[in-house]
């Protein structure tokens, strides 16, 4: 399990225009990297525009923000072109990123146990450490939570 103070976990995603992406081009400045269920769902919609709304107070704060789901490029595209998402969204399709954060995990819904992702948010300093851990977030007034950590 990952705690803060450890070295962040390299992630190599395809982003949402399906370019490649690595963590690492980011280190030098603050990272956002929150990891949700699905694109274009209620909570994961929530959550995406609170960010978004808050984008330029990320950016003041020097901090880059960064989804993470187990969605397509294609899917991610069309989530952050709904709601305008002006930050990068990644495709974890094979779960590796959410594997190496430790996010992908049982879950228990209504009496009903399957694979998912734990809804979770991860601060990482510029040195590439990980600064805080939000683990099971609640999707609304989350993004004000991170920015006040900042």
């Amino acid at each position: 399990m990952l705690q803060a103070g450890d070295k962040a976990p390299e992630i190599r995603l395809l982003t949402d225009t399906g370019e490649k992406f690595k963590l690492s081009d980011l280190k030098g400045q603050r990272v956002v990297l929150y990891f949700y269920p699905r694109a274009d769902t209620p909570g994961c919609t929530t959550e995406a525009c609170e960010f978004r709304d808050s984008i330029q107070a990320f950016a003041r704060k020097g901090a880059a923000v960064v989804g993470v789901s187990p969605d397509t490029p294609e899917a991610q595209a069309k989530f952050k072109k709904k709601y305008n998402l002006p930050f990068t969204l990644l495709a974890d399709e094979e779960k590796a990123a959410a594997e190496a954060y430790g996010v992908w995990r049982e879950k228990n819904m209504y009496g009903k146990k399957s694979m998912g992702i734990v809804r979770s948010t991860f601060l990482i300093g510029a040195d590439g450490k990980i600064e805080k851990i939000y683990s099971h977030v609640k999707a609304a007034g989350h993004a004000p939570k991170v920015l006040e950590a900042l």
